[in-house]
């Protein structure tokens, strides 16, 4: 059961909010091999003064190792 949660600065269209979870759920059935009833999807918006405390740190820096893809900066440094 796929749950996928994305965590993105604010300012995205409902559309392409739409866009980016249809992409997200068609690349989960065909890679995981799911149906789409059993996929579901969150998006969080963040003001980008927001986004180092309460996404960068606790879920990149402090949560890397569940991290598969890592980001090439640091807002800290």
């Amino acid at each position: 059961m796929p749950h996928v949660i994305i965590k993105m600065h604010s300012g995205r269209t409902e559309e392409q909010k739409a866009q980016l979870t249809k992409a997200i759920v068609d690349d989960i059935m065909a890679i995981v091999k799911c149906k789409e009833e059993v996929i579901s999807v969150a998006i969080q918006d963040f003001p980008p003064s927001q986004w180092a405390e309460e996404v960068y740190k606790p879920d990149i820096l402090e949560g890397s190792v569940k991290l598969y893809k890592k980001p090439g900066y640091n807002p800290f440094k």
